[in-house]
């Protein structure tokens, strides 16, 4: 799964991105729009995994994984420079958008002056204009083969006409009612404003701890939900202090630790991103202990046992024949496998069993 990062210039989302993947990445007061984007693989923290490890001692352990990509940011009314981002963001599952909460002389603020609210807003306006210049495009290109005689997808122009409706509405496609069938008719396009986002506001050290970065995010949130058509809800908030993120990020766990302490943290923010980034995507982990390896694997929500199976590989999904299934809670609870089993807790299921996170797999399959 790829997450992009993105944000106004000079939003910090360097350092962000600098505080998830434990790099020290320059951060510069102006971007480099001849750079190539910044990929990092970050391992998805998770206390089931360490238990699991504690229990088995296995050679090697194998956390489930995230792609975060950073680029250059985003400018209001900036078409160029946009359109290499949106680039980015089309190419991404979700997107983690960073929106400046800090006061730093020395930093320039794109628009002036920190103004989280209108930041939010500028950036949600951006992607609904890109996806609307998309929309017109594409219903140009539709009527002129249909000028030529050429027969036409009725269906699609039908369904860009109804996301054109929404969109000039200043909804984003995320909070649309749309049917499973269109969503999928709607994929080749790839549009911006459809993709689930993690809103990050980046504060000041002296903020931490204090109810100002609540307030500044209910009334993000208060904006989002007003755009919001429907039920849908695929976005989430969170707030962190990007300078204090990435040094932590750059120290050895113990230190780390004592860092997080000294501060009255809990757990690091980055972490809380991470995590947030995983359930916004609606994914999940299960786990197999196999030889010498602990590992979690990532699923959608909903995945069944065969399609769990085919994860792991190809021939495990062919040759299904049943899976063993015990819960995460369960197992440690009684502390090994034969437990589980004199339990009764330890249970065989088939192929069309819905997977459930936390859930410790042994797939039976013969090739």
């Amino acid at each position: 799964m790829k997450v992009a990062i993105t944000g106004l210039v000079n939003s910090g989302k360097t350092t962000v991105f600098n505080a998830l993947s434990g790099l020290n990445l320059e951060t510069t007061s102006y971007p480099d729009h001849t750079a190539e984007p910044h990929v990092s693989v970050v391992k998805v923290p998770d206390g089931r995994v360490d238990r699991l490890s504690q229990i088995f001692k296995p050679k090697k352990i194998t956390y489930a994984t995230i792609e975060y990509v950073d680029y250059i940011g985003l400018t209001k009314g900036v078409s160029e420079q946009n359109r290499k981002v949106f680039d980015v963001i089309r190419d991404s599952d979700a997107i983690v958008n960073v929106i400046r909460g800090f006061d730093d002389e020395a930093v320039i603020h794109p628009l002036s002056a920190v103004d989280p609210g209108r930041d939010a807003e500028t950036i949600e306006m951006e992607m609904i204009f890109a996806d609307l210049e998309l929309i017109e495009k594409r219903l140009d290109r539709i009527d002129e083969a249909s000028k030529k005689g050429k027969k036409q997808d009725e269906t699609e122009k039908k369904l860009l006409l109804k996301c054109r409706e929404i969109l000039e509405q200043e909804t984003p496609l995320r909070n649309a009612e749309l049917a499973e069938d269109e969503h999928k008719a709607l994929q080749h396009l790839q549009f911006i404003s459809i993709k689930p986002v993690v809103i990050v506001l980046n504060i000041d050290e002296g903020d931490l701890d204090t109810e100002r970065p609540g307030k500044t995010l209910e009334d993000i949130d208060r904006f989002f939900n007003s755009r919001n058509a429907g039920e849908q809800h695929r976005y989430s908030l969170l707030d962190l202090c990007g300078k204090i993120e990435m040094e932590i990020a750059q120290l050895p766990p113990d230190e780390s630790k004592a860092f997080l302490d000294d501060l009255r943290i809990g757990e690091a923010a980055r972490n809380k991103l991470i995590h947030a980034s995983y359930e916004l995507l609606g994914l999940l982990s299960f786990f197999t202990v196999k030889g010498d390896e602990v590992k979690a694997w990532t699923i959608k929500q909903g995945t069944n046992a065969l399609k769990a199976a085919g994860k792991i590989h190809s021939d495990i999904e062919r040759g299904f024949i049943k899976v063993e299934v015990v819960s995460f809670d369960d197992f440690i609870r009684f502390g090994s496998m034969a437990a589980v089993r004199e339990q009764g807790l330890l249970r065989l299921e088939g192929k069309t069993y819905n997977v459930i996170d936390g859930d410790i797999m042994n797939f039976r399959f013969n090739v």
